[in-house]
């Protein structure tokens, strides 16, 4: 990472992360809602992001876009996978604008990058200046996934967070880590403070889709899976607390 200014140094020192990838499901932005996206859960998050980043803190973020479109759910009615894994890219985009938007009328400087060219709304991906964006302490937003079909948002978030030397992906889910089971079905089910990336395979556990999952292993690349939802989650996560469960190599 290139170095930084003193003013941004001194805030730096105490957060344990220092560049982050934030990965956020379409599906969380519909709050209560059964499609689309919440205004409230939306705003609620661009404020736990602004935190972080006054504190100082790096951040890329990538989104799905399940709450408006799925391609793999199209593909099973009917629809050519491709095609829907295209119209499922320009969703996250749709979602990506709206985080773009929730953050600039907060004041926080953002830079939206999109894996597919429009040119009228977004930058395309250009690794190098997403790194220059985020040394100058905007929030950069990567958009279309990786602009290719049958890849996830897990995917592009994973190849992005390598591409912009991230330290850390951080998961925001509505479950807080990871368990021996679903455990929104099975009261038993037991939560994990660390596991490693082995044991994850070993005990067939769902944290991302595997092609992400790998290519966080070979990179060394820890995860930390979180609930996004709970105030002041992320902002405790990127100082060193002890939030959700923290996958590591």
């Amino acid at each position: 990472m290139a170095s930084v200014s003193p003013w941004l140094a001194k805030r730096l020192e105490n957060m344990k992360y220092k560049r982050i990838l934030l990965k956020l499901s379409g599906e969380a932005l519909m709050g209560n809602k059964g499609f689309g996206i919440d205004q409230e859960r939306l705003m609620e998050y661009a404020k736990e992001i602004k935190a972080v980043h006054a504190a100082g803190c790096q951040i890329a973020i990538v989104i799905g876009g399940g709450n408006i479109f799925r391609g793999i759910q199209a593909e099973k009615g009917g629809m050519d996978r491709v095609h829907g894994d295209y119209m499922g890219m320009l969703a996250t985009v749709i979602n990506s604008m709206a985080i773009q938007s929730a953050l600039e009328g907060l004041g926080v400087e953002t830079r939206l990058q999109s894996a597919i060219k429009m040119e009228q709304i977004c930058e395309p991906f250009i690794r190098r200046k997403a790194v220059r964006h985020l040394e100058k302490n905007r929030v950069v937003i990567f958009g279309a996934g990786t602009g290719n079909p049958y890849f996830t948002t897990d995917t592009a978030a994973a190849l992005r967070a390598i591409e912009i030397e991230a330290n850390v992906i951080l998961k925001g889910t509505r479950v807080d880590g990871i368990y021996t089971a679903d455990p929104e079905k099975d009261k038993n089910a037991t939560k994990f403070a660390t596991i490693k990336f082995e044991e994850v395979y070993d005990k067939g556990l769902e944290v991302m889709d595997m092609t992400a999952f790998t290519l966080c292993k070979e990179n060394k690349l820890p995860i930390i899976v979180f609930d996004m939802n709970k105030k002041n989650n992320l902002s405790n996560l990127v100082k060193g607390d002890k939030v959700g469960t923290l996958v590591e190599v």
